[in-house]
């Protein structure tokens, strides 16, 4: 039996969640918590398995609450379940350590197995929250990829040639041989490198040809 906390401040939605919970014969609420510092408190004294928390609860809000459950109780899982579906809250649950999010307005059977994937140690995100994560990793992915372009744009085609193999993983030797070019040399176009790119080693400057997506094909 998964044993489950709700926390929320409003006893209308606490109700309904209950409500909701009970009718899966694998899952019993048993206590109740209208702000974050009793939910964490009920929480560890109750031994429960998956706290849900608002995240606008008073005294403690809920991802304070889930940062609290993590540092006090690792065990419990801490399911965020709000109206506020902002990327920032979103984020804010998973860097504190939460095993989802959910928005109030998800299907009674989303709520079930949400509960029963934290219980089970897996992570669950209602779409929206979902597409709110890809979106930011999209994003990031995008602002490193720009920013790292604009860095490799001091360096000549001959340097972008080096660091194509170099983020390749290739050794000084095999991209001279590629190159055409002694080992001796590629060796000086390397330092050349780090020093443009202000990269204290190959490895910073292979991660970097990676991130603008510079590729060996495009040498050629």
């Amino acid at each position: 039996m998964i044993r489950v906390l709700v926390a929320d401040d409003e006893p209308l939605i606490r109700t309904g969640i209950r409500t909701i919970l009970a009718s899966a014969d694998d899952i019993d609420v048993v206590g109740e918590a209208e702000n974050g510092r009793d939910a964490v408190e009920s929480a560890r004294r109750l031994s429960v398995d998956v706290a849900l928390l608002d995240i606008r609860m008073p005294v403690l809000d809920g991802l304070s609450a889930l940062a609290e459950l993590r540092r006090t109780a690792p065990s419990v899982r801490g399911l965020i379940l709000t109206t506020f579906g902002e990327r920032g809250n979103v984020l804010g649950a998973l860097s504190h350590g939460g095993a989802g999010f959910l928005l109030k307005d998800s299907a009674p059977e989303e709520l079930i197995n949400a509960v029963r994937a934290a219980a089970a140690g897996d992570a669950y995100l209602s779409p929206p929250a979902t597409r709110q994560v890809v979106d930011t990793f999209n994003s990031g992915a995008a602002a490193r990829e720009e920013g790292a372009r604009r860095r490799l744009a001091v360096l000549t085609e001959r340097e972008r040639e080096v660091l194509a193999l170099l983020g390749e993983g290739l050794s000084n030797a095999d991209t001279g041989s590629r190159l055409h070019m002694s080992e001796a040399t590629v060796k000086t176009y390397v330092s050349r490198i780090l020093t443009k790119l202000g990269c204290r080693n190959r490895v910073q400057a292979a991660l970097l040809a990676r991130d603008a997506g510079l590729e060996p094909e495009s040498t050629t």
